[in-house]
């Protein structure tokens, strides 16, 4: 006679397929995967429900340049960044910079409107015209067919705007937010026309591959904090003289949350290894560069009021001996420190990556080195929006590019990226 035997399940890791991201997860627009082909080659393939379908499948092709071309290239144009716009000084020719004008206009003011626009014109279309050149003639360039519809189907998409856009790879960490559609106007047409160029401006993006948090349960969701845990890891000898917004955001990441203040390596190392880490939001605002080992690739390290480094190691060997993740209520991390992104000859092994590998849900950084002045009224305005738990980090980040360009005439809010994240949200017991 047939019955029923006693089961005992052990593991089970298809959660019976049932497990779903949060309700605020939904499918990019685009896909932009990038994976390692032989040794240095790349193969790319677009897909997504804005890419047009073919009986031909997926657009996809092996590229026909070699990782180490682009990875180069990527960090030339943050280094051009940094030289041309950030450390841009009034043009030859000017024995001083003028009265009231200082040194460095574009450093000192987060409202650029009194700056000349045909300077900044001039500096922002040699960007921009970089940016294009990257994508589109050295990633994408050569006339092989594949290749040339891959190029072709991307053009079309990206000229769209209001896009969610996901670059997935696990080989190429490029500033895809200052990469640029090829102009198809005259130029001199004015800053408005060349802000969209940029992807930045036009899309939501995120950077993606490698190290993924892993997904809450949907059927059982944690229980949610009566008011927002969040963290200020920070350098409190930054801006001792008070010239930023830092203190604003310190006291509004402090009003009406459970509030986490960490000023020393230890004190984070400590969290770690005690399962302390709680926090929905977690804030970084200290120095940070990179190291480099005779061997290695440059590293990101961040340094508190210790000034002891904290890089990915700092993170990864206090995590080894938990069994689950350590950051289990899944944070987006605002790595707001100098240098906060990655280099184009960066390993996936920094600080953004091991956080994510440690369970955060995205972590939002520059990817130039970030004046403090317009680093500090960013993260006011972030901060700010995101505590209040009505938007996504991707929506939030892609408006404020917007808004410092369009209102302040300012590009910089175009160079802070989301690695990860981009639908992750400030959830709150109502």
């Amino acid at each position: 006679m047939a019955r029923d035997l006693d089961t005992d399940v052990l593991q089970n890791p298809s959660h019976d397929y049932t497990r779903y991201p949060a309700p605020t997860t939904h499918h990019p627009d685009l896909v932009v995967a990038l994976n390692q082909y032989g040794v240095e080659k790349i193969f790319v393939r677009l897909y997504g429900p804005a890419v047009p379908t073919s009986p031909h499948g997926d657009p996809c092709a092996v590229l026909n340049v070699k990782q180490a071309t682009v990875r180069s290239l990527g960090s030339r144009l943050r280094r051009r960044w940094k030289a041309e716009f950030v450390d841009a000084r009034p043009p030859t020719g000017e024995a001083s910079p003028g009265p009231g004008r200082p040194d460095f206009p574009y450093a000192t003011h987060v409202d650029l409107n009194g700056e000349p626009e045909d300077d900044l014109y001039s500096v922002l279309d040699e960007l921009a015209a970089q940016g294009a050149h990257l994508l589109f003639d050295v990633l994408l360039g050569g006339r092989d067919r594949p290749v040339s519809r891959v190029r072709q189907v991307l053009t079309e998409v990206l000229f769209r705007e209001n896009l969610r856009i996901r670059f997935d790879s696990d080989v190429l960490y490029l500033p895809w937010s200052l990469l640029c559609l090829p102009a198809n106007t005259p130029r001199n047409t004015g800053l408005d026309a060349l802000f969209r160029r940029f992807l930045g401006h036009r899309h939501q993006i995120e950077q993606t591959g490698g190290y993924y948090p892993e997904l809450p349960d949907s059927r059982a969701p944690a229980p949610l904090p009566d008011h927002p845990c969040v963290s200020l890891n920070h350098d409190t000898e930054l801006d001792v003289a008070g010239r930023t917004k830092a203190a604003q955001v310190a006291a509004l990441l402090a009003k009406d949350t459970t509030f986490h203040e960490r000023r020393s390596r230890q004190e984070l190392v400590d969290d770690i290894a005690k399962g302390r880490l709680d926090e929905q939001f977690m804030y970084f605002w200290c120095h940070g560069h990179f190291r480099a080992e005779a061997t290695d690739s440059p590293f990101l390290v961040v340094q508190l009021s210790d000034g002891r480094d904290i890089d990915a190691q700092t993170v990864l060997a206090r995590c080894a001996a938990h069994a689950s993740t350590v950051l289990h209520r899944h944070p987006l991390v605002l790595l707001n420190a100098c240098y906060g992104g990655m280099p184009g000859t960066a390993e996936l092994a920094h600080l953004g990556g091991a956080l994510i590998q440690a369970g955060a849900a995205g972590v939002l950084g520059p990817q130039i080195e970030m004046p403090q002045l317009f680093a500090a009224e960013y993260a006011l305005q972030y901060v700010t929006r995101y505590l209040g738990g009505q938007d996504t980090a991707g929506v939030i980040a892609h408006a404020l590019a917007r808004h410092f360009a369009d209102t302040h005439r300012n590009p910089l809010g175009l160079a802070y990226m989301l690695h990860c994240g981009m639908d992750n949200r400030m959830e709150r017991a109502l």
